[in-house]
């Protein structure tokens, strides 16, 4: 494996037990990076099972091949280009009838982030890229910099960074755009250093962290692909098929959480009706009322992990 990919699976024995894949289940990890939690899942449903892995990065893509035929040689697995929000085009692709267990786990993958021509750290100086797929046309981080608009930049940072100094940054950004564009990541970040009071960048790590977080999310329209990708892997598990969602900040939860609870609802109509007129029926049973969290030994090794939060849900016989 290129070195780039080497990275430690975030709550893998979370995972592995709330999953509990079986000899011939089919899993399919949604994100698969450097392949280190599908080839786990895959060595405990080999060699009669298939391990689906998707990713839209071709480094990760090879890299994982690589890891996967050398660790699990005796796994059956199928690779696929694309974006989980495509699921169910991609599933149909795989030709499967069904899956197992489905996993998503949200955050950036540690190569992406190491890599500084991929634009995604405010450590390294790059590019202001941050697509997940480099090859596509879709717009990089410098053109949302540099085409939008100070209202709506201020609300991508509010919104999606939770940044309360948004609309400072979005002014001090609109002003140094109109004598030069903004095209690298240390140049925003010392826009973004520039409208932050000097008292407040002493604390909260990073200033400029919450506005790449932000940025990231929108050039990836990652909100919009997670809640279809978590429809789609709804419809496609078997009865009793289990789904892992490890997220890392609290908009990527909540929209799991929101969307775990109405597909568990069952009939919301009023207790002295005497037959359901709303034909609710839950979909699926949540195994987690609380997220779960990393334990304290793996935050020693994997600091990564700090704000990871897991939730797991059970596909019901229909």
């Amino acid at each position: 494996m290129t070195d780039e990919y080497r990275h430690v699976p975030v709550m893998l024995a979370e995972v592995l037990r709330e999953l509990d894949p079986q000899p011939g289940d089919v899993v399919c990890d949604c994100t698969l990076g450097g392949a280190g939690h599908t080839v786990e899942l895959a060595k405990r449903v080999a060699p009669t099972g298939l391990s689906i892995g998707i990713d839209q990065d071709d480094m990760a893509l090879a890299a994982a091949t690589e890891r996967f035929e050398r660790e699990v040689p005796d796994g059956r697995h199928l690779f696929i280009k694309g974006n989980f929000g495509d699921l169910d085009n991609l599933l149909v692709k795989a030709e499967v009838p069904g899956v197992d267990c489905f996993l998503f786990d949200l955050g950036v993958s540690s190569p992406q982030l190491d890599i500084p021509e991929r634009g995604f750290s405010y450590n390294e100086d790059a590019p202001l890229d941050m697509r997940m797929d480099p090859g596509t046309h879709a717009q990089t981080a410098a053109e949302v910099i540099n085409t939008y608009t100070e209202a709506d930049l201020a609300r991508v940072l509010s919104v999606y960074g939770d940044e309360r100094f948004a609309r400072r940054i979005a002014t001090e950004v609109c002003r140094r755009r109109e004598k030069a564009p903004i095209e690298t990541t240390f140049e925003l970040v010392d826009a973004v250093k520039a409208a932050i009071p000097a008292a407040a960048r002493r604390h909260g790590g990073h200033p400029a962290r919450k506005t790449f977080q932000a940025l990231r999310i929108e050039v990836n329209h990652e909100l919009d692909v997670l809640e279809r990708g978590l429809e789609a892997a709804v419809r496609w598990a078997n009865p009793g098929g289990r789904i892992a969602v490890i997220s890392y900040h609290s908009l990527e939860d909540r929209i799991v959480k929101h969307l775990f609870g109405k597909l568990s609802q069952g009939c919301t109509c009023p207790p002295d009706l005497p037959v359901c007129a709303c034909g609710h029926v839950p979909i699926i049973r949540v195994r987690t009322k609380r997220p779960l969290e990393a334990a304290a030994e793996e935050l020693e090794r994997n600091p990564r992990a700090r704000s990871a939060k897991t939730r797991v849900a059970v596909k019901l016989d229909a």
